[in-house]
């Protein structure tokens, strides 16, 4: 199914414990190192790396396939792809035959023919969000004072006189 509201993503995340992260990047200045980094320090998630180029990210072991994430750590609840859209299919099918729960497009990551390959499977799906971002939203951690606004804006509110 693809998720589409705020409850269902929040659903998706509390019910959720591991993230399998496609495409995460050593790289501090890569957005997917800085998603990894925040959801391993801060979130609650267990998140871990899959980049056959690497080794590891800050001490997490990292995994070339998700195929060998599952046979070392079992099922992701999410699978997190930080991949160019026209390289996404081969990673929906590998969701598929690992059976995850869920898989999340991160922003800018979209290919139709992967969303519905992923939704026809009965994979939940997120599209064009990023992981990082909801997970702050719904644990507090987008508002000043860890007060869950559920409103991401850059402006701040005046207050009532």
């Amino acid at each position: 199914m693809i998720l589409r509201t705020i409850a269902q993503r929040a659903a998706l995340l509390q019910r959720s414990k591991t993230v399998a992260m496609v495409g995460a990047s050593p790289n501090p200045t890569r957005p997917s190192y800085f998603v990894f980094s925040y959801l391993r320090t801060r979130g609650r998630l267990d998140v871990t790396p899959i980049n056959p180029a690497i080794a590891a990210i800050d001490g997490v072991k990292a995994y070339p396939s998700l195929t060998a994430y599952a046979q070392e750590r079992g099922t992701p609840d999410i699978v997190d792809v930080f991949r160019r859209p026209d390289q996404v299919l081969p990673i929906v099918d590998e969701a598929i035959a690992v059976r995850a729960a869920a898989i999340w497009f991160q922003y800018g990551v979209i290919n139709e023919e992967a969303i519905r390959r992923a939704d026809a499977a009965g994979l939940d799906v997120v599209v064009d969000r990023c992981i990082k971002v909801e997970s702050a939203r719904f644990d507090g951690g987008l508002a000043v004072g860890g007060l869950n606004s559920q409103l991401i804006s850059s402006r701040r509110r005046v207050a009532p006189r």
